[in-house]
Parts: structure tokens; sequence; C-alpha cells
């Protein structure tokens, strides 16, 4: 799944906007601060709002796009889906969560 993602450090803290076309892996190694930089520097490991795109050119556009947003504007993106700021990645990998049509292989972290 081709996905653009923000993460935060907590609610209205740092944020992070990215793109991956594996969402799963990647923001494990977000969480794990495997690949060290922004993220890991300031402490950005809660998904708090992602959305799928069909090919890989569509999410790089809108993460573009996203980046030249004002703070405000995605504040409100993300309180209109998550108004609590909750860590989704946890929904990520449970078996009802939005990736549970994928066979075990394609989720691997």
């Amino acid at each position: 799944m081709n996905a653009v993602y923000m993460l935060a450090s907590r609610r209205h803290g740092t944020l992070y906007v990215g793109v991956t076309s594996q969402l799963v892996q990647r923001v494990s190694e977000h969480r794990a601060e495997t690949r060290g930089g922004f993220t890991s520097r300031y402490g950005v490991k809660r998904l708090v709002w992602f959305e799928a795109h069909e090919d890989i050119l569509s999410a790089i556009q809108r993460e573009k796009a996203l980046k030249r947003y004002p703070r405000a504007w995605k504040i409100n993106l993300i309180e209109r889906e998550n108004p609590t700021w909750d860590d989704l990645f946890p929904a990520l990998i449970r078996e009802e969560g939005p990736l549970a049509h994928l066979s075990p292989r394609e989720q691997s972290y």
C-alpha cells in the first residue's frame, strides 16, 4: 500500500510528513529509531494520520502538497479524522485494522 502519513511527538507537538510504499515497516523504523534523523531527534513516533494511494506518484504528489500546507491546515486534517490524536499504529497491525486484507507476508516489518 502506498501511503502518505503524519507522525507527531504528542498532541499538537512536532509533526513529520512522509510517504512510503510499506507503511507498517516504515512506521516501525521511525518508532525503533533505526534510521536516525529528524524523527529520532525530536521523538516523533506517533502515527496520527495516513492516507492510502493507488500509485506511488500520486502519494508523492500529495506528500509534497502537505509539506507546503501551513501547520494549522495539517492539524485540522489530523483532527478531522483523529480528534484525540490517538496513535493509529496498533490498529495497523491488528487483524481488524485497515491492513487486515493484506497477507502476513505483505505486512512484514
